[in-house]
């Protein structure tokens, strides 16, 4: 069964469980509404956790959560790049259909559709905080009061997408459209500006509903030369000696590799630590009993594993796989769950748990009834996508990962795109069995799926030359197909599809 029949039958199972049509004024008394916070990391695969199985990194707070939630085995990021991701997550929309295609492709508006826009408009007191990456072509610009801003009406200070994370460079754009400097970390610091916002509006009154992105463990840039480097504040480094690191099984020794994982891990015990300080503002204001907190990320990072250059936007686990931790204390018993969830579920999930409708064009499932009734195998696949480069289609299983390219052309450095991973069999996805005859009937059943949400999605399989070609203006794709450095350092542009690119290719 795919998507659409699947989310058609919850549709109807979900209004057995929605308190009415809500809004502001009626929200807490009537149904009493659950705070929401979710906070998402940026290139954090799922096994640099320690619940998820790492033995060596530090995260005792997130670790924590875990044991009084739901952890979630199989999170999936169904386009493992950021503006795509960022795009699922607050449309419920599939890129073709919101139009953020790949990085720096601005969101078309949501016309009262998206994530923050059902929360503003069912009386929750919005705040978003950090990284955004959804305006489109400039970076280094605030993102104006409006429809751009999907809903987080109520306060909103980010960053856009900047690659500077140290406390002499860090920065946000207030409220009026100034810059301002952090004076510390950005992940501090975005935390604080968090903690401040529960600090002033979590009550018993009107719900909130707080999403802070971190742009950690992410790479970034210490210098103007786009060299992607890891760095993170002395005191969390000092936690990791490199030549003491375990690295993944499928990753080389390199030059770099183990001052690579020493940042990686280093950020990621620095948000941890952040982590913990927002869950005791939570429990200090007496708000942690009727509050959904979620922790998760946008895709993993590949660490060089199986020798890929690439930090992300392949379809090796490391890519793809994420961590996804739920607690609602109020609803939700702890436990483990094998539930395949991908991006396109989270918005309708959460707004199922949280008894808020579900607008009929979120392309996702709202898998909040499963969760509930603990019906872990109710999701068979998760869609996979990629439309930049060799432009990859694919699924996920319990079982097993399949993807090919529809370029047919390989990454630079010789990979390609064209996978059968077992994970059952082979967990460190050593052996790529595609080519092999003895997984023909297995591969062509997972084809004819991955061809079966295409269809699903009116996704017609364009090459992504073809693909802009149709959908960005003439003026906005010279600017785009130029070489990235020479994009960023280009000011005052945008990028910004015709339409819905589902109706234009």
């Amino acid at each position: 069964m795919l998507l659409k029949d699947r989310f058609f039958t919850y549709s109807i199972l979900g209004t057995l469980f929605w308190c009415g049509n809500l809004n502001a004024k009626s929200t807490s008394k009537r149904c009493e509404q659950p705070n929401i916070i979710f906070i998402f990391s940026d290139q954090q695969s799922f096994d640099m956790l320690g619940c998820y199985g790492n033995k060596q990194v530090k995260t005792p707070n997130i670790d924590k959560l875990s044991s009084e939630g739901v952890k979630f085995n199989h999170c999936i990021s169904s386009c493992p790049v950021s503006t795509p991701y960022r795009g699922m997550l607050l449309s419920g929309m599939h890129p073709l259909t919101n139009g953020a295609i790949h990085n720096d492709f601005q969101m078309l508006p949501g016309n009262g559709n998206y994530f923050g826009e059902v929360l503003r408009d069912n009386g929750y007191y919005t705040g978003y905080f950090g990284k955004w990456h959804l305006y489109g072509g400039d970076r280094y610009r605030p993102i104006p009061e409006g429809p751009l801003r999907y809903g987080f009406d109520n306060e909103f200070l980010s960053n856009n997408c900047t690659m500077f994370y140290d406390s002499k460079r860090s920065y946000f754009w207030n409220e009026k459209g100034v810059k301002e400097m952090y004076n510390d970390w950005e992940f501090f610091a975005q935390s604080a500006q968090a903690i401040d916002f529960i600090d002033r509006k979590a009550s018993n009154d009107k719900p909130i509903a707080l999403f802070l992105s971190w742009h950690a463990p992410h790479h970034w840039e210490p210098d103007d030369k786009f060299q992607h480097q890891y760095s993170a504040p002395e005191e969390f480094e000092k936690l990791y000696a490199p030549q003491g690191i375990v690295l993944r099984k499928n990753c080389k020794e390199t030059p770099k590799i183990r001052s690579y994982y020493q940042g990686h891990m280093a950020m990621i015990s620095a948000i941890d630590s952040e982590f913990g300080k927002i869950i005791n503002k939570i429990e200090e204001k007496g708000i942690s009993e009727n509050t959904i907190i979620i922790f998760t990320s946008d895709h993993g990072d590949m660490l060089e594993s199986h020798n890929w250059k690439l930090n992300k936007g392949c379809p090796e686990i490391e890519s793809i796989k994420v961590p996804l931790i739920i607690k609602y204390a109020k609803k939700l018993k702890p436990r483990e769950s094998n539930l395949l969830v991908g991006t396109l579920d989270l918005m309708p999930t959460i707004l199922g748990l949280a008894n808020l409708p579900v607008p009929a064009s979120s392309q996702g499932i709202d898998l909040s009834v499963p969760i509930k009734k603990h019906k872990d195998k109710y999701v068979k696949s998760v869609p996979l996508f990629f439309f930049v480069g060799s432009n990859w289609r694919g699924v996920y299983t319990h079982d097993y990962t399949y993807s090919f390219a529809i370029n047919e052309k390989k990454d630079p450095h010789g990979k390609d795109f064209n996978v059968l991973y077992n994970h059952k069999e082979d967990p460190s996805e050593f052996n790529n069995l595609f080519k092999d005859e003895r997984y023909n009937k297995i591969k062509i059943k997972l084809h004819n799926l991955s061809l079966g949400w295409m269809k699903n999605f009116n996704d017609k399989g364009l090459k992504y030359e073809e693909l802009i070609n149709k959908i960005l203006p003439e003026e906005m794709m010279k600017l785009y197909i130029k070489p990235f450095q020479e994009r960023v350092e280009t000011r005052n542009y945008d990028v910004i599809v015709k339409g819905r690119p589902v109706d234009l290719q």
